[in-house]
Order: C-alpha cells, then structure tokens, then sequence
C-alpha cells in the first residue's frame, strides 16, 4: 500500500507538472511519427555520443513530445517527426571526432567536434 500512495503521488506531481507543457499545441503525427526531416551521426574512429534533438511539440500516440535521445557509437540514423528541429552531439568518450547532420529540402546542414566540452549543434527550421 505504501509503494502504491508514493506511485500514486509521484504519478499526481508529474500530471501536475505537465499541466503547463499539455497547454501547448501539438500536432497530432498518428501513422507516420518519424515523416520528417532526416538526420545521421558519425563516429568513424568509434568515439562514443550522446544525440538530442529537439523539435516542435508532436503527439505520436497519444504521447506528447518535443526531443529524442540517442547514444551510440559509431553510425546511426533516422528520422524526426517534423520539419525543423535542432539536434546537438557530444563526444562522450573514445577516439576521433563525431560529426551530425540533418537534411531538409535535399540540402544538409551538418558540424563535427573532437572536443567532449564542446557539442556540435546544428539548427534547421
């Protein structure tokens, strides 16, 4: 019962919480949640990152959302729900540098950094 009243109470904080956030609007992406702009990060020394992108608010699902994480090593890509959005890199650790790019129109925008203290930002609206 006790496990139940703090879940319950912590569920209560987080709604409240989000009461502000849920006064935005968001764009309901239904079937295609990831129909937006493309992006990729590259390691090819293998360092190790850390990706958030952050985007306009969208609701996949019933979930409402303005930023995905990502770590990895090496190559990874995918696709944002929408048609802006801003996505910034950090080195979290091996060799070499990580680079990230993202694609609108056909056209990519991309910046790279060897420097752990200073992410790689790219901005696309």
């Amino acid at each position: 019962m006790k496990t139940t009243l703090i879940f319950a109470a912590v569920l209560t904080a987080a709604v409240a919480a989000s009461g502000a956030a849920s006064a935005q609007r968001t764009e309901e992406v239904g079937q295609n949640p990831y129909g937006g702009l493309h992006w990729s990060v590259a390691a090819p020394e293998g360092a190790t990152w850390a990706l958030q992108c952050q985007f306009a608010p969208v609701t996949i699902r019933g979930i409402h959302m303005n930023r995905i994480n990502h770590t990895g090593t090496g190559r990874m890509a995918g696709r944002l729900p929408s048609d802006n959005g801003s996505c910034r890199v950090t080195k979290t650790g091996g060799e070499g540098g990580v680079g990230v790019a993202v694609v609108k129109n056909g056209v990519a925008t991309s910046a790279g950094t060897r420097d752990a203290a200073t992410p790689a930002v790219v901005n696309v609206f």
